[in-house]
């Protein structure tokens, strides 16, 4: 049987090794324990129809919406229109989704305009779903490798031939292949306050960067409105909002009702960019979650997992309000895939954030990327072994050249903690020409160095990086402000093309 590799155990990933299991020989590669992944941390649920008065045309139009105008419609609609079977199969897995009366029950997030947000657990979705995955792939053929660190992959005449792979001991091994399929998940490591666990480097972006892949949008990445002021930036869900909590600033009052009509349901980026401004107006002191309305055993019952975390905090949220901000949760970008996740390089596939179908344009839906794993999963899976090398995308040219840039000679040191204070300061929630020029020069530096290679982190180092750079080169030619994606520069454009950098900055706005 044909060999394919997967690496990451996320939805995507479990998804596509479960469903190539019957016609390949699968070899299931995860950087950490089977389900540590954000699969694992998702708390609001998954998006999709599954009830007569919503629509499928309804869950479209919400997520073009939501995108700012450069979704790939044909891509939106296989993820609404094909959801629908991909949430029934999980459930046939074993993945008992919340009830009222025997009914879905069913939670609204932002910029839907229909409850359609199925929960398990109350808070605890993506727990469930890894689970009833993980039991089912160790029920099947494939080899699991855990604790398995995913170097590079292996190349022969352009096509992808395997991947190189370090072990938990330090010994190398390369695995041949016919296929791989990268479903590594986001790179959240790039900022100094995320939502992602520590395994969130990047590391198959990169490693399809090397290998020539195309990656686009780059510039987008949302950040999450509500993450705890804690350490850990624990994730509260906008699903508390979604079921009437508010937002106040530093005195108490409501804020953002003035910046769009749908207050706190308004989509991601605007909220987000809201609480940013109103903490630089209140001297940098945190925004507050008000839930004490739902009261206590609603609290509890409704969001088990959060309510642990709050009050493991001190906070009796069903009393007092809870201190956030926001913190960097989804990239829109990735590696460029066709509707079958194949990317621009012959025998590498790409599924989940790590790829970038064109389902999320400018701004993710909430609760989009679960069905997105489940969905395109599915159909790498049903793709492996059909294609021959004239069924393979045309590898298109670079959408910017990268300019001749000069190193900066007053960079930094280079560290992971200074790389993610660099990226938050610069492109971050508002970005502009002069600071991500600044961030270029600095990342040219610290590219230009020897660094080490002989451990995981100094790897992941070493993929953050050329994200990194990646990431700031896209965020200063896209010389508007669309999603996700806001300049300070250029606070009043919105066209979805990029455009050549050089208009003059103006000062940086602080950002949180």
């Amino acid at each position: 049987m044909p060999r394919v590799i997967v690496v990451g155990s996320g939805i995507a990933g479990l998804t596509t090794a479960l469903d190539a299991a019957s016609g390949h020989d699968v070899v299931l590669v995860t950087k950490s324990a089977l389900g540590q992944s954000n699969t694992r941390y998702a708390q609001g649920g998954i998006a999709g129809v599954m009830s007569a008065e919503d629509s499928v045309d309804a869950h479209i139009a919400d997520t073009l919406a939501a995108g700012a105008g450069l979704c790939d419609e044909e891509a939106v609609r296989v993820l609404c229109t094909e959801g629908p079977d991909r949430i029934r199969e999980l459930i046939t897995f074993g993945v008992e989704f919340d009830r009222t009366d025997g009914e879905f029950a069913r939670g609204r997030e932002a910029a839907h305009s229909y409850p359609r947000v199925l929960h398990a657990g109350g808070d605890a979705t993506g727990a469930r779903i890894e689970a009833a995955l993980v039991a089912r792939i160790r029920e099947s053929s494939a080899e699991i490798l855990e604790d398995t660190f995913f170097v590079d992959l292996l190349l022969e005449d352009g096509h992808v031939a395997g991947a190189l792979l370090r072990l938990a001991d330090g010994a190398e091994r390369r695995i041949s292949a016919d296929a791989v399929v990268l479903a590594t998940g986001g790179a959240g490591q790039l900022y100094p306050y995320t939502t992602n666990p520590a395994v969130a480097t990047g590391d198959g972006a990169a490693a399809a960067l090397r290998a020539g892949a195309l990656l686009a949008d780059l510039e987008f990445y949302q950040f999450h409105p509500t993450a705890l002021t804690t350490a850990d930036r624990f994730l509260v869900s906008e699903a508390v909002r979604g079921e009437g909590a508010v937002l106040r600033n530093s005195i108490g009052e409501r804020f953002l009702a003035e910046i769009h009509p749908d207050a706190e349901l308004a989509p991601r980026d605007v909220v987000a960019r809201g609480i940013a401004a109103e903490m630089a107006a209140q001297g940098g002191i945190p925004v507050v979650l008000d839930a004490t309305m739902l009261g206590e055993s609603f609290l509890a019952e409704r969001f088990p997992v959060i309510d642990r975390a709050v009050r493991a905090s001190g906070i009796d949220w069903s009393q007092e309000y809870v201190p956030v901000s926001p913190a960097a949760h989804y990239w829109m970008g990735g590696v460029v895939t066709d509707l079958d996740g194949r990317t621009t390089v012959p025998g590498l596939y790409a599924v989940g954030e790590v790829a970038r179908t064109g389902v999320h344009g400018a701004n993710r839906l909430a609760s989009n990327s679960l069905l997105e794993g489940a969905v395109f999963g599915a159909r790498v899976a049903r793709a492996l072994g059909t294609d021959d090398q004239a069924g393979w995308p045309a590898r298109p040219a670079r959408p910017f050249a990268d300019p001749m840039r000069n190193p900066a000679t007053d960079a930094p040191p280079f560290s992971r903690g200074a790389l993610q204070q660099l990226m938050w300061d610069a492109a971050g929630l508002l970005r502009d020409g002069q600071g991500l020029r600044r961030a270029a020069r600095v990342l040219d530096a610290w590219s230009a160095l020897p660094l080490p290679t002989d451990n995981i982190r100094s790897l992941e180092d070493r993929n953050l990086l050329a994200l990194s750079r990646e990431l700031v080169l896209a965020a200063l030619f896209r010389t508007a402000s669309v999603g996700a994606h806001a300049r300070s520069d250029f606070p009043n454009s919105h066209s979805p093309l990029p455009a050549s950098a050089g208009a003059e900055p103006r000062e940086v706005v602080p950002a949180c």
